[in-house]
């Protein structure tokens, strides 16, 4: 029996970059076939490729052991082959049939012609998307809104949308890198189930947990080459991770004994509400001292998001108080917070991290560019911010072709380092010319990067840690907190449940934690 889908020689040029270099892939018929690489490894090229988004300098696409040339998404279509993309193509305001049915209007059957006016039968195309999501454990309201759907269920919208068009092979590009790891678990069921109705599946993702979870072989890429292939039986996170990286991968950070001094951050009370006017953040209060990492767990959706923007002047506190240094900050702007002290890695990257259009240069010197020496009064000196840029991308490993590259071009990891670059230095820079320990706010600094990339900025906050500013993490990967924090504060329903010492906390009681079982509920 051919393999379901096949790739040989595959190579891929861009100005200044060799993406994929002579690639070899084969997805055998009724596997879950995991493609694991760093970031820029050339993991999504080469599914672009495959998907007819780009175009291979030289090799061959087989489906079904016969040569095809994909010009187009639509030719992939025709043969069978769906795409879920890392970012969702949804739209909002429209509904999951809508969703699913665009692109695909012409071929819907059932059309209905009124004085010389088609309009689709929207009932036909609902019904056909609830067989489905019942067929494959695909839980979804055809009449729901995509805008009210929470992440994993936009997820599982893309999914049938490619069912809906009558793919048998499925093309999952890190589609756990925006899910809980509740999600990420329904997710591996739903593909379990996909496979076994007949479905082959090539599933890219970064983390090692997942592969050896689900997938029936793993394939290695880095540096756009293709490293190796084994079986999950066959391997090891340790040596999954040398094959990504290549070289010997700490996987579990090391850190000394935290030594923390007076609070940087306190709160009292804080009440915030969400854009629906939801209190999601009710009564919290919480400190975090210098010299210590305090992390905050808990499952996605508990208030964690209202929390850190409050805290960083994005979202208005209506309620409680905070205090930064000493000082009230409780309404404070985030550049009054940043002159005070304040650094921030915040959960959207694209939102509220980067100018994606601008280059590295001005992206480095986002919340300084005004302050000398990068400008004189109203002028910015441009030799002096590109020679910060330079010594920032050597000092924390931002893969670009040079600092005048647009964000938008960077891969996700990079995009990350670019943050951390910028946040990090400028702690460092308060703590040498002013003495102070700042804080730094990191929500979910390394969602959706590789373990190269996690590794690299795990050390630099525990290393800011040492130098004395004070950390809030927070994060939904419970791995990350667990190593990383000094004390654990646990999340949910907007509350603090409790807060325990990292030292001792076990992954079975923040796990109750996290699922709103205290001691005095098991006593009730």
């Amino acid at each position: 029996m051919p393999p379901a889908l096949q790739a040989t020689g595959i190579t891929k040029r861009f100005p200044g970059v060799l993406a994929n270099d002579h690639v070899d892939f084969t997805l055998e018929k009724g596997e879950i076939h995991a493609l694991l690489g760093e970031n820029g490894a050339g993991k999504s090229t080469l599914m672009n490729i495959l998907y007819g988004l780009y175009q291979p300098d030289e090799g061959q696409i087989l489906v079904d052991g016969r040569p095809v040339q994909m010009v187009t998404p639509h030719d992939a279509i025709a043969r069978g082959i769906g795409m879920v993309h890392q970012h969702f193509m949804l739209v909002p305001p429209l509904t999951v049939t809508e969703n699913i049915m665009l692109g695909q209007e012409s071929l819907v059957a059932a059309t209905k012609v009124f004085g010389g006016l088609a309009t689709l039968d929207r009932r036909s195309s609902a019904a056909h998307i609830r067989d489905l999501s019942q067929q494959y454990g695909l839980a979804v309201d055809p009449d729901a809104y995509v805008r009210d759907l929470t992440v994993g269920a936009q997820q599982r919208v893309e999914i049938i949308k490619a069912l809906y068009r009558s793919a048998d092979i499925l093309i999952l590009d890190e589609p756990t890198a925006v899910l809980t790891p509740q999600e990420a678990d329904e997710l591996f069921v739903i593909m379990r189930g996909m496979v076994a109705q007949g479905k082959s599946i090539v599933f890219i993702t970064h983390k090692l947990r997942e592969v050896f979870a689900v997938a029936d072989q793993i394939s290695v890429m880095r540096g756009g080459q293709m490293v190796g292939s084994v079986k999950p039986a066959e391997a090891t996170r340790a040596l999954l991770a040398e094959m990504m990286v290549g070289r010997e991968v700490i996987l579990q950070i090391e850190k000394a004994e935290a030594h923390p001094t007076a609070p940087v951050l306190s709160v009292e009370g804080l009440r915030v509400a969400d854009d629906r006017h939801h209190v999601t953040v009710d009564g919290v209060s919480l400190a975090v001292r210098s010299g210590e990492i305090l992390g905050i767990a808990g499952v996605q959706g508990n208030g964690q998001t209202e929390l850190a923007e409050a805290l960083t002047g994005l979202r208005k506190i209506s309620g409680g108080k905070v205090t930064l240094l000493g000082e009230d900050v409780t309404q404070a702007t985030p550049r009054q917070l940043v002159k005070r002290g304040m650094a921030h890695v915040p959960e959207d990257r694209h939102k509220h991290g980067l100018v994606l259009s601008f280059p590295i240069r001005d992206n480095l010197v986002l919340c300084t560019y005004y302050r000398p020496p990068f400008s004189a009064g109203i002028e910015l000196d441009y030799p002096v911010i590109a020679a910060e840029a330079e010594r920032l991308v050597r000092m924390f490993d931002v893969r670009t072709p040079g600092i005048m590259t647009s964000a938008a071009a960077l891969s996700g990891g990079n995009q990350q380092k670019v943050i951390i670059a910028r946040e990090l230095s400028r702690i460092q820079g308060d703590i040498e010319a002013q003495g102070i320990a700042p804080l730094l706010v990191a929500n979910q600094p390394t969602r959706g990067l590789d373990v190269g990339s996690i590794e690299f900025i795990h050390g630099r906050i525990v290393e800011a840690r040492d130098n004395g500013a004070a950390v809030l993490l927070i994060s939904a990967e419970l791995d990350e907190i667990m190593s990383l924090s000094d004390r654990i504060a646990v999340m949910y329903k907007g509350h603090i449940l409790e807060t325990l010492d990292a030292k001792t906390a076990t992954r079975e009681q923040l796990g109750l934690l996290m699922a709103g079982v205290t001691k005095e509920a098991d006593h009730a």
